[in-house]
């Protein structure tokens, strides 16, 4: 089960990071066309045959309608990376405190941790259903560009829902570890169903 867990939630980080590169490009472009323009318009070639032509006729500037591509598309950004650090333990820790406990009592603890990160997990998917299902009734459309806000959060549920279901994947898992003193989750590691649990 944690290879299928690890192969989804790889490729789910993947397409996070494929959209935030596409995100980054397109601000790059905005800004640069944004820059561009200005200086077409104000700098030595203001009022230049190919000033009006890169202008007018190219239509260069900012990208229309940027900042509402960059907030939708980073709301399934940050979802998309969820699965993949709930299932390897990449959330940051402090443990002055679990340190000092015996290994039976630290495994129980992280099983209740997980046990709650699921639980908020779950309750993060069911209120973006809740947030998509409002926006899909009221019909409210982007500013700018007018593509419905639905549309964000419908994309941001596919990884929502993914980071919940891992999550409940993670809590028993750990609670597994806390029964049997079995390693299935790792910390700061790959993913293994053998060997003994360290804390």
């Amino acid at each position: 089960m944690h290879r299928l867990v690890m192969r989804v939630s790889t490729a789910m980080a993947m397409a996070g990071g494929a959209m935030l590169l596409a995100l980054v490009l397109l601000v790059c472009a905005s800004v640069a066309g944004r820059e561009l323009n200005e200086i077409l318009r104000e700098g030595w070639l203001a009022g230049t045959a190919f000033a009006d032509w890169a202008v007018n006729g190219l239509g260069l500037g900012s990208i229309d309608g940027d900042f509402e591509l960059v907030e939708a598309g980073m709301a399934f950004v940050i979802f998309a990376f969820l699965p993949l650090t709930q299932a390897t333990v990449g959330h940051a820790s402090v443990d002055l405190f679990a340190e000092r406990l015996p290994r039976a009592v630290d495994r129980w603890l992280g099983a209740v941790i997980e046990a709650v990160f699921a639980a908020v997990l779950i309750l993060i998917a069911v209120q973006l259903w809740g947030g998509l299902q409002t926006k899909l009734a009221a019909g409210q459309v982007t500013i700018r560009l007018g593509f419905p806000i639905w549309w964000a959060y419908a994309l941001a549920m596919v990884p929502a829902v993914l980071a919940a279901l891992v999550g409940v994947w993670c809590a028993w898992a750990r609670l597994v570890e806390a029964a049997t003193g079995r390693v299935v989750l790792v910390r700061d590691g790959p993913l293994t169903e053998t060997g003994r649990a360290d804390r």
